[in-house]
């Protein structure tokens, strides 16, 4: 295979609903990414939103805006991302997942994780896009192996996103508008592009030792796991690019990393 025709794989920092809406640094730099990238046959969306008992993929044809969320302005409730599914694709990653048993789910649509960075990667909505879940029983070298036999679909036109973010502490975030990162959010996000750039994968997989920045960074797993998705479809001839980075709230980090 040319690895020429090969997708990449990327995985996008959210951060607030509140970009989908907002033209800033963030927004701007997942429009230059959807614009650059090949023309995807399909997206493959592995989002923190979509956190499940077993594992399941979106499988109707025409998925529902989800709006998974409250206290936010009446225009994101308003907000429609009419992207088409794909039935399809969703019973290829079942295949590839196999002998794994993978639920062919029809209730779930999309995800504000998704449709939040797909509304300005692909604005026209017109690239079907297919959600898979997030198992959370269980760990996290599990979802990195997972993630390894979905690499044929970068073969066959299908851009496997990431969305989450690599810290996420709501906890103790602060919502002034301007605020400065905590230090060990810092820390820990340049830890997290030290370890991709190098790659340190074991490091990433096994967050839990990286001591007490990383325990802060990742009070509950949901919104780190999809990064390990799209580490573990890494290989060693993709290109490692940071499409944008920062902290806002002093505890959410918007980093979004690209492979290919």
């Amino acid at each position: 295979m040319n690895t020429s025709t090969r997708m990449p794989v990327a995985f996008l920092g959210h951060g607030s609903p509140m970009n989908t809406l907002e033209q800033n640094a963030f927004s701007k730099a997942w429009r230059s990414f959807g614009a650059a990238v090949p023309r995807p046959k399909a997206v493959l969306m592995v989002s923190a939103h979509w956190y499940t008992l077993g594992t399941h993929v979106t499988a109707m044809p025409t998925p529902e805006t989800i709006h998974d969320f409250g206290g936010f302005p009446q225009a994101l409730f308003d907000f429609q991302y009419p992207a088409p599914g794909s039935p399809a694709l969703a019973r290829r990653v079942a295949q590839l997942l196999q002998p794994l048993k993978v639920g062919l789910d029809e209730q779930w649509g999309l995800d504000h994780g998704a449709w939040s960075v797909l509304a300005h990667a692909f604005p026209d909505a017109s690239v079907p896009v297919v959600q898979l879940s997030i198992d959370r029983t269980q760990t996290p070298q599990w979802h990195y192996d997972l993630a390894q036999r979905l690499a044929p679909l970068r073969d066959e036109g299908v851009l496997i996103l990431g969305s989450g973010d690599v810290v996420h502490n709501l906890g103790i975030m602060n919502w002034r508008e301007q605020t400065v990162a905590f230090d060990w959010a810092v820390r820990f996000n340049d830890l997290v592009k030290s370890h991709l750039a190098q790659p340190d994968h074991p490091a990433l997989i096994n967050y839990e030792r990286l001591g007490e920045d990383a325990r802060l960074s990742i009070p509950t797993p949901e919104h780190y796991l999809p990064l390990l998705y799209v580490a573990g479809l890494q290989t060693p001839q993709d290109k490692v690019s940071v499409l944008v980075d920062g902290i806002i709230g002093g505890s959410i980090s918007m980093l979004s990393v690209a492979f290919g």
